[in-house]
């Protein structure tokens, strides 16, 4: 939000005082300002108003025109100018020689065979506006050769403050509310907003006017006549555009720049379309156009305001075409009014239309603005229309009063809280400044919190505390070391596995850790040919892209991978996340943290690449739980899994996850040269396995015997379970020493190593227990490689 000091001095006397200062220490206390500060009219000089006294076609262009104007000086100046709106009598804004405008200074200059000796100015040239249609013309009864800036507030300091550190605030959402804070931080007082007395036209007819939904909280209104003015002064329109909003018309412009003023949206109807007034829902969805000419589709939860039984603006977010302020309204209905946050807001997302108008009301306005409003409206509208007239008295209807909060503590819960001794007169003094009535007996406090910040903001005694610490400044507290007793605490049984796991991926295995969000990005995975795989959608999500939450974190990071395949010829991703596999009986999301890695290469082998990723997990498994790993045969669930090499991961029977290669379709999407294996485990299933206790056996003295037997199968499964089916304890050892493959068949080469700890073992009891594993698998068709 953009705001103007020259508007905040309106209201606060800050003469005399560093007013970047004063910007700094407000982002300090109160709310963070961006580091651009804009110095409006600081680059430009030298511009006067000046009167065109002669006009002359140019002889050579049918938009040129030569003209002669007074400029305050004893001569008329010769200027050539391209304004469509140029005529005798006009005054306008007029860059003498040696003015600057930005980095340019004005000289005489040749235009089209004519010298011109300086430059008539259009609003978007001098910086005050966009409006480079034609050049400014001024009404008002100046004298020529006046400085432009003399007339008009065109010098202005302009701040931005970030949105989202006002968003607990909504009466920062005003030049008042900002006026207050910068009148506590410098300790000058706050001027009252003038207004015109509402209470002398009581015996006017009221509106007819009615709210019929509990979702409109207050709604005040007035009627006027007798409007004529059209265009708004133009200081208020160089305040509107310096705040980032465009001049539309008097009465558009004057209700928006309240809204600027005291943070009350406000809205105009023109009364010969709106005559009878009521708030409420509609049974039916239908569709309305609004004020932007787009039509929108209202549903049964939206606000309206209606004429009858005909809508005329969504309550809180914008007014409709048909009832908008034109040329020739003379006549206005005066909309002031609250509703439920909420609702504003949910409706702002189901209409995908946010508005300066919705965003302040879906911060919970404050009620008792809506008149305070109305009758600023009315002094200013007065103000510069003198002939308008009021027709009808206030027409206010309260629904909602939010409850009065009061609250009370002593001295020592202050100094308990802050740390330092604050005096008690100091305390009342900064409450008082922001608008808070205290009281003090015997230090002991009684705080009335105003309207305007009890709607959501300040509730309970500890907010009391922040409003007088920063006001106090945090940079005047002493530094001091705190003193309080440090227990040990033994991290959970899962953060220490997850933390554990992470060095050893990173430390052992150079592998890089990633994070991301928990959605499925739809337009990433359709460019992958990857499923959208999630058990839950968002309703009314502002993105369709994001509008799912994901099942599993491997789709995620085949599309980190793709975006980094330019990184290195191989590398290796892993994240400790959480995906969504559905929702439980209270209708909450069931999460899973899951580790996932994936491993990608240009330059080995997918099957080794393979065997790497099942070394990675065998080796977690065995540092951190002494156990294990089995490889089952695993079914394909999604479409990025190979359909025949996918695994499931079995520790001790516990099926904790899987491991496979990437589909090929989806491997060619990603890079077609390289080899792409994953893993995911369920973390909570892994912390819920018992961690083993190593245990010691003393080697044997006597020699090994180690016996190899290459077997013609193209699992290791059977070969497994034929070794433990001989149940042999002279078994120690058994390793797949090598795996070869040709055109005709597939055989696995695997090391039995046998010992006895009491005496060395006899050729013949070692090849019984071979031939009972021989035996066993030739019985399910596997023989002996000749």
């Amino acid at each position: 939000m953009f705001l103007s000091m020259n508007w905040i001095k309106d209201f606060v006397d800050l003469s005399g005082l560093d007013e970047l200062k004063l910007i700094s220490q407000f982002s300090l206390s109160t709310a963070e300002v961006e580091n651009d500060i804009f110095f409006k009219g600081s680059d430009i000089s030298g511009i006067v108003v000046a009167e065109i006294k002669e006009i002359e076609d140019h002889p050579d262009s049918k938009k040129l025109h030569l003209l002669k104007v007074d400029a305050g000086d004893e001569e008329l100046t010769n200027v050539v100018c391209g304004a469509p709106n140029v005529k005798i009598g006009m005054k306008t804004a007029f860059a003498k020689i040696g003015a600057k405008i930005g980095d340019i200074t004005i000289a005489p200059r040749d235009l089209a065979g004519f010298t011109s000796y300086g430059m008539c100015c259009s609003e978007c040239e001098i910086g005050i506006s966009d409006d480079h249609s034609g050049i400014i013309d001024i009404t008002d009864d100046v004298k020529n050769g006046t400085d432009i800036k003399e007339i008009y507030d065109i010098d202005d300091i302009i701040f931005e403050v970030d949105n989202k550190s006002l968003t607990n605030r909504p009466d920062l959402w005003s030049h008042y509310g900002i006026a207050r804070e910068f009148a506590a931080i410098s300790g000058r007082k706050l001027k009252e907003i003038e207004t015109d007395d509402l209470s002398k036209y009581s015996r006017l007819p009221k509106v007819d006017m009615k709210i019929e939904d509990e979702l409109c909280q207050r709604y005040s209104c007035l009627q006027f006549e007798n409007i004529s003015r059209n265009v708004s002064p133009v200081n208020m329109r160089i305040r509107l555009y310096y705040c980032g909003m465009r001049a539309i018309n008097f009465l558009a412009d004057l209700t928006n720049y309240l809204m600027l003023e005291i943070g009350q949206p406000m809205h105009a109807f023109d009364s010969r379309k709106v005559e009878k007034i009521r708030v409420k829902r509609f049974d039916k969805p239908f569709t309305f156009t609004t004020l932007d000419n787009v039509e929108r589709n209202i549903d049964e939860n939206t606000l309206m305001i209606c004429n009858g039984d005909t809508p005329v603006a969504i309550a809180g977010i914008m007014g409709g075409l048909d009832s908008e302020i034109v040329e020739d309204t003379h006549t206005l209905t005066l909309e002031s009014a609250t509703f439920d946050a909420a609702s504003i807001r949910k409706s702002t997302v189901r209409l995908s239309h946010r508005t300066d108008s919705s965003i302040r009301y879906e911060k919970s306005l404050d009620p008792e603005l809506t008149t305070l409003a109305i009758a600023r409206f009315v002094k200013l509208l007065k103000d510069y229309d003198e002939n308008v007239k009021v027709v009808s008295s206030l027409t206010d209807e309260y629904a909602f009063h939010y409850p009065e909060i009061t609250l009370s503590f002593d001295k020592q819960y202050v100094d308990r809280y802050t740390g330092i001794n604050i005096d008690s007169e100091t305390i009342v003094d900064t409450l008082n400044k922001l608008g808070f009535k205290a009281k003090n007996k015997k230090d002991e406090f009684t705080v009335s919190v105003p309207s305007w910040r009890a709607t959501k903001d300040v509730t309970i005694k500890a907010d009391i505390i922040e409003e007088i610490t920063r006001i106090y400044g945090y940079d005047n507290f002493e530094i001091n070391t705190a003193t309080a007793p440090l227990y040990p605490t033994r991290p959970e049984k899962v953060k220490k596995d997850e933390d554990n796991i992470k060095d050893m991926l990173v430390k052992r295995y150079s592998l890089h850790e990633v994070h991301s969000y928990v959605w499925n990005y739809y337009d990433e995975l359709k460019a992958l040919s990857i499923d959208n795989i999630s058990e839950i959608k968002l309703k009314n999500a502002s993105n369709p892209n994001i509008e799912s939450i994901r099942k599993t974190i491997v789709p995620t990071q085949l599309c980190q991978v793709k975006q980094n395949v330019g990184f290195a010829p191989q590398f290796g991703i892993f994240e400790i996340g959480r995906a969504v596999s559905g929702i439980d009986e209270n209708n909450l999301c069931i999460e899973n943290k899951l580790l996932t890695i994936t491993l990608y290469s240009k330059t080995k082998s997918v099957k080794d690449l393979y065997f790497e990723l099942a070394g990675i997990i065998e080796t977690v498994a065995d540092e951190l739980k002494h156990s294990a790993v089995q490889f089952e045969k695993g079914n394909a669930e999604y479409n990025f899994e190979h359909p025949v090499n996918l695994n499931r991961i079995v520790i001790d029977s516990n099926d904790i996850g899987k491991i496979g290669i990437v589909h090929p379709v989806v491997s060619k999407k990603i890079d077609k040269r390289a080899s792409i294996v994953f893993a995911e485990i369920d973390m909570d299933k892994f912390t819920q396995i018992e961690n083993k206790s190593i245990s010691y056996s003393e080697p044997s003295k006597f020699p090994s015997m180690e016996i190899d037997l290459s077997f013609v199968c193209d699992k290791f499964e059977p070969i497994g379970n034929a070794i433990k089916k001989a149940n042999c304890g002279l078994i120690k050892k058994v390793e797949v020493v090598d795996i070869y493959e040709d055109e005709n068949s597939k055989s696995i080469a695997v090391r039995l190593t046998f010992s006895h700890n009491e005496r060395t073992l006899k050729r013949e009891e070692v090849t019984e227990v071979t031939d009972k594993i021989i035996d066993e698998l030739k019985q399910k068709g596997i023989e002996l490689k000749g």
